[in-house]
C-alpha cells in the first residue's frame, strides 16, 4: 500500500454490534403467534405448570427478576417435567438471567434448552438466533459463527441483519474475505424486501474490500457513501482510493471538494491540499491557501510550511512573496538549507550582497547536504559584486568536490578572462591617457615656440 495511502489513507472501521432486544427466545413471535403458542402450551403444558410460569412471568413484568429466577429454578426438574415443559421452563430461565445481566448463565440455558431432542423447530430456530447474538456479545465469535451456520441452515427466508451478525463475527476472527458474500446478500434482500441498507452496512464491506486491496470497490463504495452519507471521512476515504489506483486528477479533485464544503480542519489536510494545488501547477492557489492558514493559525509558522510557501510563491513567480517566506524559514531553520535556498531567490533578484550574507550565514550555520553548491552561489555572487578574488576563493572551494569541479573550473577561467580582460582595458586605458598627455606636452611646447 502506499504512503499517501498509510499517510492519509491513515482508512480506519468501527465494529458495529446492535443492542439485542432479548425475550424469552419465543417471545419474538408476532401477536398472533403468541396467541397461538399460548394454546400450544395450554395443551401441551400441565396446568400446574402453566400457572407456575404464569405466576414468574408476573415477577418478570413487575421487574423482579430474582424472583422469578426462584419460581423458575424451582419449578425446573427434568424428571419431572415433559421436554416440552423443560424447554418452556428454560426459556424463560435464560430470559432472566440476560435481564440480570448474567450473560454466561444466559447462554448455559439456552444451550441447555437447544439439545432437548423434541425442541420444535420454530422455537429451535429462534433460540439459535439468540445464542449466536449472545454469542457474539461475550466475544465468543467462533461459536457465534457456528451457530448462526446452523440457524440459516434451517431459515429459507432470512431477513437482512442476520447476514450483517455473521459478518460482524467474522471481522473479529479477520476473516475478511468471507465478510464479503454475507454483507451483499444483506443488501440484496434489504433491496427486494424495499427496505433501506444502512450506513454501516457500507462502511463494513468496505473495510472487508480494502483488505483485500480492491480499491476499485471501496472507490466505488466511497461515492455511495458520499452521495447517501456525505462527510469528510468518506471524502479521504476516496482520496486514498484515488491515491492507490493512481486517479491523480481524481485525487486532487476529492480533496478540492472536500475543501469546498469546508471540511479540512487540520493543519495535515491543509498542507496536503497545497501539495495537491503545487502538483496539478496552480501554485497560486498553494500559497494563498498556506498564507491564509497560517495567518489564522491553523497551520504552524515553522521552517518546514514557510519552505512549502516559499516554493508555492517561487512556482508562481511571485518573488516577491517567496523571498519574505523563506527569510521566515531560514530564521527558524537550525541547519543552513533554507539560508542557501535564501541566498539563490537573492541572486535570481539580482540583489547580490543580500546573496552572499545568506551564503554566508548557511556555511556559519552548517548542516549543508550540498556543501560545494553553497560555494558555488557564494562565488557567484561575489562575481556579480566584482569580488573576483573572493569568488576564485569560493569556486576553487566548491572544486575540492567532484561533482562541482568542472563548473567551478569553468567559472575560475571566466573570472580569470574577465581579469585579464578588464587588465588589458586599463592598460590600454593607460596607454591612451599617457599618449594623450605626451600630445598635449608636445602641443604646449609647440605653442611656447
Amino acid at each position: 500500500m502506499h504512503s499517501m495511502t498509510r499517510l492519509s489513507y491513515t482508512m480506519i472501521i468501527a465494529f458495529f454490534c446492535g443492542a439485542v432486544a432479548l425475550s424469552p427466545a419465543g417471545a419474538q413471535q408476532t401477536e398472533e403467534e403468541n396467541a397461538k403458542q399460548k394454546t400450544k402450551q395450554a395443551q401441551a403444558v400441565s396446568k400446574e405448570v402453566y400457572d407456575k410460569i404464569q405466576k414468574a412471568q408476573e415477577s418478570v413484568d413487575a421487574k423482579d427478576f430474582a424472583g422469578a429466577l426462584k419460581q423458575l429454578n424451582a419449578l425446573y426438574n427434568p424428571d419431572k417435567l415433559t421436554e416440552y415443559e423443560q424447554a418452556n421452563v428454560l426459556n424463560y430461565i435464560g430470559f432472566v438471567y440476560y435481564n440480570m445481566d448474567d450473560t454466561a448463565n444466559a447462554i448455559r440455558t439456552y444451550e441447555r434448552m437447544v439439545a432437548i431432542p423434541s425442541l420444535e423447530p420454530q422455537l429451535a430456530k429462534q433460540t439459535m438466533y439468540t445464542l449466536a447474538q449472545l454469542y457474539t456479545m461475550e466475544e465468543q465469535y467462533p461459536k457465534a459463527l457456528t451457530t448462526l451456520d446452523r440457524w440459516f441452515a434451517l431459515e429459507p427466508n432470512p431477513a437482512s441483519e442476520p447476514f450483517i451478525l455473521k459478518a460482524q463475527n467474522l471481522y473479529q476472527v479477520q476473516r475478511y474475505n468471507d465478510m464479503i458474500a454475507p454483507i451483499e446478500n444483506a443488501m440484496r434482500v434489504a433491496e427486494e424486501r424495499g427496505k433501506p441498507v444502512k450506513e454501516d452496512w457500507y462502511v463494513l464491506l468496505n473495510f472487508a474490500y480494502f483488505q483485500q486491496e480492491n480499491y476499485r470497490m471501496v472507490r466505488d463504495i466511497q461515492k455511495t457513501l458520499l452521495i447517501n452519507w456525505p462527510k469528510k471521512r468518506y471524502w479521504f476515504s476516496l482520496a486514498g482510493a484515488f491515491t492507490e489506483l493512481g486517479e491523480d486528477e481524481n485525487l486532487i479533485n476529492a480533496y478540492a471538494a472536500a475543501n469546498t464544503q469546508g471540511m479540512l480542519e487540520k493543519e495535515s489536510e491543509l498542507v496536503t491540499m497545497a501539495q495537491l494545488y503545487m502538483q496539478r501547477e496552480v501554485p497560486y492557489k498553494a500559497g494563498a491557501l498556506l498564507e491564509r492558514e497560517m495567518s489564522s493559525g491553523r497551520v504552524a509558522k515553522n521552517a518546514k510550511n514557510y519552505r512549502l510557501l516559499s516554493q508555492a510563491w517561487q512556482l508562481a513567480m511571485e518573488n516577491d512573496k517567496a523571498i519574505p517566506a523563506l527569510q521566515e524559514a531560514a530564521r527558524l531553520s537550525s541547519d543552513g538549507e533554507l539560508d542557501v535556498r535564501l541566498a539563490n531567490a537573492y541572486l535570481n533578484a539580482s540583489d547580490y550582497e543580500k546573496c552572499a550574507a545568506a551564503v554566508r550565514a548557511g556555511i556559519r550555520k552548517g548542516g549543508l547536504k550540498s556543501p560545494d553548491n553553497a560555494q558555488i552561489s557564494l562565488g557567484m555572487c561575489q562575481y556579480n559584486l566584482r569580488q573576483y578574488r573572493q569568488a576564485i576563493e569560493s569556486f576553487q572551494a566548491a572544486a575540492k568536490t567532484a561533482r562541482s569541479r568542472r563548473v567551478a573550473n569553468q567559472w575560475i577561467n571566466v573570472i580569470r578572462a574577465d581579469v585579464e580582460r578588464n587588465n588589458q582595458i586599463r592598460l590600454a586605458e593607460e596607454a591612451a591617457r599617457k599618449k594623450r598627455q605626451e600630445i598635449d606636452a608636445r602641443r604646449q611646447r609647440s605653442g611656447r615656440a
